[in-house]
């Protein structure tokens, strides 16, 4: 029996092993990078082993450092999570030939499935269905078409082409990108089905020839090929779950497939589906699984590990329905790019449970109050799920409790999330792969702009109180109060894009709102250091205030925001030259596509930084010639550094 796991993978996913494992009354060992050494995961396991440095390549990527952590804490067996050295056919024999046990399917299945282009090969022949698929791209001749990477998932590498013009840089880009996520920059096309759903089926296989399928998740809605939203079960045309869940098994069963995996299809909207491919490992949506299954597959995977027969023979009927979003630390106001920063509080509400099968609201979180989200690993901070008995029920729960959690210091996709589910679509189970693309309204920031102002006073009501409770003499005063009225109280707060926020408020004797500037009619009925009570127009509004330095965070009835206080005498500031281009986030620059003196046109491509595991292109914003590109390929920035400056014609002559 296993006595003593390793987990070879951070965040969490290492705390979902972590808590299955106390459970049993497994030690665990966490392996973990300079920047994961204050995380939740680390201090959570038993013991723990630093891998010196940060980058993925020199530490969680690193089959002997991780090897030799195990020898020298006395573990006997191996989880790799999902991601990294997860689907590794190398790190799995090397477990084995330690004298490990590997939590995992057998080397030679990961193998067979690793190579996306072998492995439809392989089950074209066991009979599943496959998309006309193109190794070599100057054979391709019928458009669009889907770029992939072989050696991984994820949404790794992945890029829609719609015409052969755009194929090249396609294909080079998801090379690099593979490259740096999983150390193999293989590539394969294959036909891109318009209005797909994605929908997968959770198999079980153990080392007594046992494979069943877990159902199945629609995991269709995707931002940049990465899912951002899943449900279990899928609502599917009459007689497609069976055949689906039939070819799932003679998938596995071709493999000699052992522990959890998980059989993706694509499915057409005349109802016929086509094998993706099979991943040999957890996927990261596994928790909506248990939660109409109540099994707990990681403790599956530990009996099967250990060589025991699976406890069941065939999956039980779902009990209700489960709908999971992913929480990632993003930008809204850059195009939903990946964000850093500190995460100065992580609150949802309502929680019933942590990594663990649970009716009502489950969350599996890798941060919490006062984490770093750095540049070094994926943007994701956590996952939400929610379990009801029935679809509409669930979704309006995990949205209703996504909406008021407070998520204060780093940017997220949260109001993207609440949009999506909150859709009309979205209720209807219209869902495809292009469902973002379609619904460009579920972008749309859940505070609306004419509400933005209430938040502001209500940030500068609640300064205010902070400061008159620290007074030291006449606290009793309202703040600003004079006994001949005079200017009224003036603050002003950079807004989530940027925009400049005006506040004005006057105070009377007795602490009532006596003037202000928002249109609305406004009484002030309470004004904590962290709580504002307004009335609006005859309706009492509660505001959440939480202020870190000159930052503010708001939680209202309808939404948040999040302000910066600006300073009354601002400091001069060194001036940009016109046209520069600035870093939206800490990364390195990848490749530079342009030369000074080059003549540009808009949108054309300049150069690629590379953070959090994504390319992100920086484009000409208009036609000009590059007068700057001061910083080369492979070098680090930070926030806001120019990476170049194109002048127009009109900059030029000026």
């Amino acid at each position: 029996m296993i006595t003593r796991l390793l987990v070879a993978n951070r965040g969490e996913i290492a705390r979902r092993v972590i808590a299955t494992c106390r459970a049993l009354g497994v030690a665990t060992v966490a392996v973990h990078s300079d920047a994961d050494a204050d995380a939740p995961f680390v201090a959570e396991a038993d013991l723990a082993v630093r891998l010196p440095g940060n980058a993925p390549a020199e530490t969680y990527l690193r089959v002997d450092l991780i090897l030799d952590a195990a020898r020298r804490t006395g573990a006997d067996a191996v989880h790799p999570g999902y991601g990294f050295l997860a689907e590794n056919a190398e790190f799995a024999a090397a477990v084995t030939d330690a004298g490990l046990t590997w939590v995992g399917p057998p080397a030679k299945a990961i193998a067979a499935m690793g190579d996306k282009v072998a492995a439809k090969a392989l089950l074209a022949d066991a009979g599943l269905p496959m998309l006309p698929t193109w190794t070599d791209p100057d054979e391709i001749t019928d458009f669009p078409v889907l770029v992939k990477a072989s050696a991984g998932g994820g949404g790794r590498g992945m890029r829609i082409v719609a015409d052969p013009a755009g194929l090249a840089e396609a294909v080079a880009s998801a090379r690099r990108e593979a490259t740096a996520a999983f150390g193999d920059g293989t590539v394969f096309v294959e036909r891109y089905v318009e209005r797909g759903r994605h929908v997968e089926v959770q198999v079980f296989g153990d080392t007594h020839g046992a494979v069943v399928a877990l159902g199945e998740r629609d995991c269709s809605i995707q931002r940049r090929h990465q899912k951002i939203v899943e449900e279990a079960p899928a609502v599917l045309p009459d007689g497609v779950r069976q055949r689906l869940h039939a070819a799932a098994v003679a998938a596995a069963r071709a493999v000699g497939y052992v522990g959890a995996g998980t059989v993706e299809f694509l499915l057409a909207p005349d109802g016929r589906f086509f094998f993706l491919e099979m991943n040999t490992r957890l996927q990261v949506e596994h928790p909506v699984t248990e939660a109409v299954t109540g099994l707990d597959l990681v403790r599956l995977q530990l009996l099967v590990a250990e060589g025991q027969p699976l406890p069941l023979a065939a999956a039980p009927p779902p009990d209700g329905h489960a709908v999971e979003v992913r929480l990632c630390a993003e930008d809204p106001a850059r195009d939903h790019r990946p964000a850093t920063g500190v995460l100065h509080r992580f609150a949802v509400p309502q929680v019933a449970g942590e990594f663990a099968p649970t009716k009502g609201l489950r969350l599996d979180s890798g941060v919490a109050d006062g984490s770093t989200v750095g540049v070094h690993y994926d943007s994701m901070l956590a996952k939400l799920v929610a379990w009801a008995p029935t679809r509409a029920e669930a979704t309006r729960l995990l949205a209703g409790a996504l909406a008021r959690a407070e998520l204060h210091g780093v940017t997220t996709n949260r109001d993207l999330l609440v949009r999506v589910l909150r859709s009309p679509a979205f209720g209807a189970a219209e869902v495809d792969t292009g469902f973002l693309d379609r619904h460009p309204d579920v972008f749309a920031p859940l505070l609306p702009p004419d509400e933005l102002p209430l938040a502001a006073l209500a940030a500068a009501l609640a300064s205010a109180a902070a400061r008159r409770a620290t007074a030291p003499v006449l606290a009793g005063l309202p703040s600003g109060w004079r006994n001949v009225p005079s200017f009224p109280q003036v603050i002003r707060y950079a807004g989530p894009g940027g925009d400049e926020i005006e506040v004005r408020y006057r105070l009377d004797r007795a602490g009532a709102l006596a003037d202000h500037s928002v249109s609305s009619a406004v009484t002030l009925v309470q004004a904590a250091p962290d709580r504002v009570v307004l009335d609006v127009d005859g309706v009492r509004r509660a505001y959440s205030v939480h202020r870190v330095g000159s930052q503010v965070f708001v939680d209202g009835p309808d939404g948040a925001a999040s302000l910066t206080e600006l300073p009354r005498f601002p400091l001069p500031t060194a001036e940009l030259a016109a046209g520069s281009l600035l870093a939206p986030l800490p990364g390195a620059v990848a490749r530079v596509h342009v030369e000074v003196g080059q003549r540009v046109a808009a949108g054309d491509l300049l150069l690629t930084l590379e953070a959090m595991k994504l390319e992100h292109p920086v484009l000409a914003p208009a036609d000009g010639v590059v007068a700057e590109l001061p910083v080369p390929a492979g070098g680090q920035v930070d926030t806001g550094a120019v990476l170049a400056v194109v002048t127009t014609p009109e900059e030029t002559t000026s």
